[in-house]
């Protein structure tokens, strides 16, 4: 009698004889003569009793297929053996046609799934196979029916799914001073701890590598300039002591006297000690500039997963106010705005100004001169983007300006808006957590249906809807918006319960991995993980991380059940933030259901902006203003394509941080040349301060020469000035982070790219 079942990727289950007895009765199904229960019943009765104890699945139904050919029913056995080549087929169809389009370069939103990675190489081809042969496992073995479901039509997109297996976390914040003063070991060799500048930026990109290679999102360093002003203070005593050999003095009195600043000042005119100090200081900027200018050609050059991405990195700084934290911060903004290469833009580390009354933020404040240098870097090169540790929910108790850690109790976040702070299972920081994993629900498609089951009977027609119907023709009564919102709350909350429960299934499965899987995340990075012995399970530890549910589409969301979106009208923001606020307080109730950190995201969508859209087009037409454009609208964002002033684009977004505390962003899209006028960078942080909005980042025009690397912010290039090429791409950001030429972005995003409008135009200064 048949007991356990071994399955096709060799996991060992029960003998569950349902399963039999479905698959006759849908090739019965097929027939034209139909069901007989009582065969079904004697069929597997005859397969359970007669098979071995254990068998595999292809077994049991070379047993059910003898079984039909020996009954009267030689058609069912027709239909079910043909059921059987059909999945099969299937089966190896669909993978032969992905490879192919793998192993021909064809681009497609497969290969552009993720545009900082190059899918033409042999290592991205080897990721791109492994990944695609992963999902359907993933699908088959991992998820319960209802997250299957919820995935296969559409309502539901579970991130990194490639990697569910491998029991991996998304992202991680680095306390890195375990790093420079205890030393770590990765893979054969150990590092000792850093005692200079050189040291101590090489060793921030090697932690960076090697725990991107143990994990399927990104890495960050929540206070960059804390962790390295130290060894600028090292690095000034070896000045010293070079001195001391070559003059035959001592200068120990030197070595920890207080300084005030690190600037390059000539010697002409000093003597003396004075002149000894000053000659250190010069030596030891340039020393800590080629050392930022290494650590960011490193985090462009250098490789990870399989050799085929750089890391997906991000630094942190702004709120160290000593002499050498200044001396890290102005160096690292010197090099970002000179350029790396030719004098291309770096594409990484994603650089964070750490923006904080009292510190750097107004005239009187120590840190101000950078913050004025770092709003000039992003008029040029992007980077840094804007935290505002001043909006209410980004403060602590626990941060004092004279407490030289206060670094631990600063909200720190990833490039792309992943943020990790608040903790039910530990001290409030950023630092050395991060996200688990995370989910998005489809909400524009819950929207569409509310939209066709409640309304006018053109709006269900199919014919009218196929062919994108005006939506202003069909004013809407309050007691038909009533039904759809009240209808799309059900299906909302059915999908939140979904969501959650996939999430905690998914964190089931990764916390019985063992600390020896994750060497130096375990070992030197996430909160807890050095307590564990290399066959613990970490279990123990992975609860201070976060799960986000996250969503995509809010504007298209409230067009399909109101008709207008946020950005144009009052009703409908008051509607997208009752939407989001209920998704708060439903996530903050799973925090009490399952103990996990869960917390809502405005998802960055990149490969999930187009994928959504293009099978709710497929399924109920392009309507119009919801699913007509190849994307749906990143998280709670007011629509790209949507022309209004700065002030109003951030008016709407602003509530919207608050409650996604999982992680946002707020972009400014600003028209021409920023470089020479770093006040309108300004103007938007100002703004942002005034709104209480958590994030931000400013969007400009930069060309790049594909060939030779020339950068400019001209109008519509068409020729390289320095080679004469015609090969010029933007420089643009995607969803937080930079890619280096938009051949490698996926049709949805391209699509989002080509509609976007300014928000701020020349004269607009007043909005600010």
């Amino acid at each position: 009698m048949i007991q356990t079942v071994i399955k096709r990727d060799g996991r060992i289950v029960g003998f569950n004889e349902q399963k039999i007895m479905a698959a006759i009765r849908k090739a019965m199904m097929a027939t034209d003569k139909g069901e007989d229960e009582r065969l079904i019943s004697l069929i597997t009765d005859h397969v359970a009793q007669r098979g071995k104890a254990q068998m595999d699945v292809e077994a049991i139904q070379d047993m059910v297929e003898m079984e039909l050919m020996k009954s009267s029913r030689k058609d069912v056995a027709q239909k079910y053996i043909a059921y059987r080549n059909q999945r099969s087929i299937a089966r190896k169809a669909k993978t032969r046609d992905i490879f192919l389009d793998i192993v021909n370069v064809e681009k497609n939103d497969v290969t552009r799934e993720n545009a900082n990675m190059n899918a033409d190489t042999p290592a991205g081809m080897m990721m791109k196979f492994a990944s695609e042969t992963t999902k359907p496992f993933v699908d088959d073995y991992l998820l319960s029916p209802d997250v299957k479901d919820a995935v296969k039509d559409n309502y539901l997109h579970i991130h990194d799914k490639d990697y569910y297996p491998t029991k991996s976390f998304t992202c991680v914040q680095h306390p890195l001073d375990n790093i420079l003063n205890c030393g770590f070991i990765a893979g054969h060799g150990a590092s000792r701890p850093a005692k200079r500048i050189e040291t101590a930026s090489v060793l921030a990109c090697i932690s960076l590598e090697c725990a991107q290679n143990e994990m399927h999102g990104g890495q960050a360093i929540p206070a960059f300039d804390f962790y390295l002003a130290p060894f600028v203070r090292m690095t000034y005593q070896e000045e010293l002591k070079y001195l001391e050999d070559l003059n035959g003095e001592d200068y120990s009195k030197l070595y920890d006297e207080p300084l005030m600043d690190y600037i390059k000042q000539p010697l002409d005119c000093l003597m003396g000690v004075d002149r000894v100090r000053q000659h250190a200081i010069n030596k030891t900027v340039g020393r800590v500039h080629q050392a930022m200018e290494a650590f960011i050609h490193n985090m462009n050059t250098i490789h990870s997963r399989g050799g085929n991405q750089v890391v997906f990195s991000s630094i942190n700084y702004g709120t160290d106010t000593s002499a050498e934290g200044r001396c890290v911060m102005r160096e690292i903004l010197l090099s970002t705005y000179e350029g790396v290469g030719g004098g291309e833009t770096a594409i990484f580390p994603i650089q964070i100004w750490k923006k904080k009354r009292g510190v750097n933020y107004l005239p009187e404040d120590r840190n101000f001169d950078l913050y004025q240098l770092a709003c000039k870097v992003t008029a040029r090169r992007f980077f840094p983007n804007f935290l505002n540790l001043d909006a209410t929910f980004n403060q602590t108790d626990e941060w004092r300006p004279d407490d030289p850690k206060r670094y631990l109790h600063e909200v720190a976040t990833m490039g792309c808006r992943t943020r990790v702070f608040e903790n039910r299972f530990g001290p409030k920081t950023s630092i050395g957590r991060g996200n688990v994993s995370f989910t998005t629900i489809n909400i524009v498609k819950l929207a569409i249906e509310c939209m066709l089951e409640v309304g006018h009977a053109s709006q269900r027609d199919s014919s009218i809807v196929g062919h994108a119907s005006q939506r202003d023709n069909y004013p809407l009564s309050k007691e038909v918006k009533e039904q759809r919102i009240a209808l799309f709350f059900a299906k909302l909350d059915r999908m939140l319960e979904i969501a959650a429960k996939q999430l905690d299934d998914r964190f089931q499965f990764q916390k019985s991995a063992l600390a020896k899987q994750f060497p130096l995340l375990m070992k030197s990075l996430w909160i807890g993980g050095d307590k564990l012995a290399p066959n613990d399970k970490v279990d123990s530890v992975i609860n201070q991380g976060t799960l986000g549910i996250g969503f995509i589409g809010l504007a298209e969301c409230l067009v399909a059940l109101i008709g207008k979106h946020h950005g144009e009208s009052e009703e409908a923001q008051e509607l997208g933030l009752r939407i989001v606020t209920y998704m708060r307080d439903r996530i903050n109730e799973f925090c009490e259901r399952y103990h996990h950190n869960y917390s809502v995201l405005a998802t960055p969508a990149e490969g999930l902006a187009g994928r959504f859209t293009k099978r709710d087009r497929e399924k109920f037409g392009p309507l119009k203003g919801i699913c007509d454009r190849d994307y749906y609208t990143n998280s709670n964002h007011v629509p790209v394509y949507y022309k209004c002033s700065a002030r109003h684009k951030a008016e709407v977004e602003a509530p919207y941080h608050d409650l996604t505390r999982g992680g946002h962003i707020f972009y400014v899209e600003v028209d021409g040349d920023a470089t020479h006028n770093p006040q309108v960078i300004m103007g938007v942080v100002d703004m942002m301060d005034r709104l209480n909005m958590g994030y931000g980042s400013i969007n400009h025009n930069r060309n790049r020469c594909m060939a030779c690397g020339y950068e400019n912010a001209q109008p519509d290039l068409k020729e390289c000035p320095r080679c004469h090429s015609h090969d010029i791409d933007r420089l643009q950001r995607i969803t937080g982070y930079l890619v280096g030429t938009t051949d490698r972005w996926n049709s949805g995003k391209l699509a989002e790219l080509n509609d976007r409008v300014t928000h701020i135009d020349d004269g607009e200064q007043s909005l600010f």
